[in-house]
């Protein structure tokens, strides 16, 4: 039988997480579940939100089902730190992005597919003056490990970094700007990255059947990085003469996705472009509630839903919150192991429920969250997964 790490993190992924294994179970999807620590406690309470320990159980059991997790900046997580941590040198860093980066985890995969019949589903109006709902389908593929989020930055960089930065001409603007008031984020790409990112882009859009694939960059001011990642998606473009591979700027890119998004199917881009467009795309699905992802390496593959732990939920009883985009983030990790019929099985499920609209959470009712919403005729998260549950087939 096989053994997933089960890591619930903070606020709402400890329900979401719980609801999904629920969801798994009734399907006949039969697992060892075995908890991982992550999140804001050890944070506060070990100084490390990554404990070596998940660390280990993950590098054992190579799949991973990840909730969500608290993130805050550097001087707000420091001052959480438990009273005998406090100016001992620690510093927060996101425990998804160090997973990310210690199991090389580069291949992010983020549908992003309109159900029918889904109150939140973009629309626009038609040329006579009606309403259209384009049927979205679009599949992002996010860089997973370099790029902005690469974690290579400095405030008051040191001398020999300074040094090295003022080489380049560009540089002279800022040689009167004392280094204690200079902040640098470099962002990073590589050959091998950006090619293989490509390649499993173009593999999936062959695979599935998609009409094209995009590759989201900034060439014109970003030449070299976004330079990189195009120069590389045209040569792997090559070896697929049937799908044409177009190119698009970002911030044009987030202009089209809500005038024209049915003409988009797969979408290459950096790890921040990426992040980005893909939240993009989500909120014309039906938002964060729907956005499901994958974080896949040569061995380790970690699933998860792209919504934060929004706290302010997570003591909420009965629970709220929509869980479908855990639940399909549990079907992404059913078909990389093989699973497919299961995850068909879960998909339609999902889909029998939103198209028959009896049940649906507070977000799909345009409702404000609260603990009122359940008398204005929201579901609870339970009940979403019991309706679910009800029609497997």
């Amino acid at each position: 039988m096989r053994t997933i790490v089960s890591m619930p993190g903070d606020g709402i992924g400890k329900i979401v997480l719980s609801e999904a294994i629920r969801l798994l179970e009734a399907a006949g999807f039969k697992a060892n579940y075995v908890h991982g620590d992550i999140g804001w406690e050890f944070w506060k309470t070990e100084g490390n939100a990554l404990p070596q320990r998940t660390i280990d159980l993950l590098a054992e059991h190579k799949i991973g089902l990840f909730g969500a997790i608290t993130s805050k900046p550097k001087d707000a997580a420091a001052k959480e730190l438990a009273p005998e941590l406090q100016d001992k040198g620690y510093v927060y860093s996101s425990p998804i992005v160090g997973l990310r980066q210690h199991f090389n985890l580069d291949i992010s995969i983020r549908p992003c597919k309109a159900f029918e019949g889904n109150p939140l589903n973009f629309i626009r109006r038609s040329a006579d003056g009606g309403v259209e709902e384009p049927p979205v389908d679009a599949v992002i593929f996010r860089q997973n490990t370099e790029g902005l989020y690469s974690g290579v930055e400095w405030t008051n960089p040191p001398e020999e970094v300074r040094k090295a930065l003022e080489t380049h001409p560009k540089m002279k603007k800022f040689k009167d700007v004392p280094s204690e008031d200079l902040a640098i984020s470099t962002r990073i790409v590589t050959r091998n990255a950006a090619r293989r990112i490509a390649e499993k882009a173009f593999e999936y859009a062959d695979k599935h059947g998609y009409k094209n694939v995009t590759v989201c960059e900034k060439p014109n001011v970003l030449r070299e990085t976004s330079g990189m990642m195009v120069m590389e998606a045209r040569k792997v473009a090559e070896k697929y003469p049937r799908i044409p591979l177009w190119e698009t700027n970002i911030d044009a890119q987030m202009m089209w996705l809500t005038k024209n998004p049915e003409d988009y199917g797969v979408i290459i881009a950096e790890n921040m472009f990426g992040d980005i467009i893909s939240d993009g795309f989500a909120g014309l699905v039906g938002g964060l509630g729907f956005a499901c992802s994958a974080n896949i390496g040569d061995e380790v593959a970690v699933f998860e839903p792209t919504h934060g732990s929004a706290p302010k939920y997570e003591n909420l009883k009965p629970s709220i919150v929509n869980p479908i985009a855990m639940f399909l983030s549990a079907c992404m990790m059913l078909d990389h192991i093989g699973e497919n019929e299961i995850a068909t099985r879960i998909r339609n499920a999902i889909a029998e429920v939103i198209k028959e609209g009896k049940v649906r959470t507070y977000d799909m009712l345009k409702l404000r969250g609260g603990a009122d919403v359940i008398e204005k005729g929201a579901a609870t998260t339970e009940q979403m997964t019991d309706a679910v549950i009800s029609k497997l087939k």
